[in-house]
């Protein structure tokens, strides 16, 4: 337990569970929306956020965040009305926001190779009191957002218009969840890096499906598994020099592989099940599916 006496690693620690919470829990969203990358594009854009930090002499962290959350506002818009130009519009947003961070960080006096990569890739010595003190501000948010709001989070994400006419505000719902996310790339910089944050908050949750189909239980298991990654990964980087950011997603992706080679013929096996049952008789059939389309139905709003 040497890992816990220098007080870099004791900041790193506490910021890497926050990480590891608030990846996945937005993360859930993005994959029910089919944005799994969206998180990527706030990335990019957070850059300008963490350059204009730097020259102003301000809070990168505070910086990034509104810069990110003014460009997570800009592709939810984009995404809504953009139409046959969208794609390109989200393009010249992306590749600007980096391009412009890369710019900014550069002019100003503290301003450095070093100070980028940390941001770029994560770094578990700069991650400072004030840094853990911003995160932890924005990861209450996120998991106020997530967990509070999840029936109707859920139900925009599932079907908008389904949510439209049942009376909920889909617009609303659809800027919440931009700038959930954006708060959350803002959160993970620090640990994971701009450049692989989008992979904490997709591949958890992918790993999660692998045993779950119901919403609140794969929401459950992707936070427990991206604390265990975001963990395991900070502690490994110590021990062995290694890029934390780096060390975490390629875990992420080795429990995704586990947890796939596991459930494969479980999959299988539930398969043959449902098919003998339905050769039986159809309407048994009927009755295993059903139950399990409730249960997942009934598991998703609690």
């Amino acid at each position: 337990m040497d890992f816990l006496e220098p007080a870099f690693m004791q900041r790193a620690l506490l910021a890497a569970v926050l990480v590891g919470i608030t990846g996945p829990a937005v993360g859930i969203y993005l994959v029910q929306r089919r944005q799994a990358l969206m998180g990527d594009g706030i990335g990019h854009v957070a850059m300008t956020g963490v350059g204009l930090g730097f020259l102003l002499n301000s809070s990168p962290i505070w910086m990034a965040t509104l810069v990110a959350v003014a460009g997570s506002v800009a592709m939810e818009l984009i995404r809504a009305y953009g139409k046959t130009r969208g794609d390109l519009a989200l393009a010249l947003l992306f590749y600007g926001g980096m391009a412009g961070g890369v710019l900014l960080i550069n002019l100003s006096d503290t301003g450095s190779n070093a100070n980028l990569n940390s941001y770029l890739f994560g770094s578990l010595s700069t991650v400072s009191s004030e840094d853990v003190t911003a995160i932890a501000v924005l990861a209450a948010f996120v998991v106020l957002v997530t967990v509070g709001l999840r029936r109707q989070l859920f139900a925009v994400s599932q079907d908008e218009e389904f949510a439209r006419v049942t009376g909920l505000p889909v617009r609303a719902m659809n800027l919440l969840i931009a700038i959930t996310a954006a708060v959350t790339v803002t959160v993970a910089m620090r640990v994971v890096g701009l450049l692989l944050v989008s992979a904490l908050m997709v591949v958890p949750v992918a790993a999660a499906q692998q045993l779950s189909r119901s919403f609140w239980t794969t929401f459950v298991l992707a936070v427990l598994i991206g604390t265990g990654v975001t963990l395991s990964g900070t502690i490994t980087s110590y021990y062995q020099d290694l890029p934390p950011g780096a060390t975490i997603v390629l875990l992420a992706i080795a429990v995704f592989v586990v947890l796939t080679a596991l459930a494969t013929p479980l999959a299988k096996r539930r398969a043959r099940a449902a098919e003998a049952a339905g050769a039986a008789s159809p309407a048994a059939a009927c009755d295993v599916a059903v139950p399990a389309t409730r249960r997942a139905t009934d598991d998703a709003t609690l």
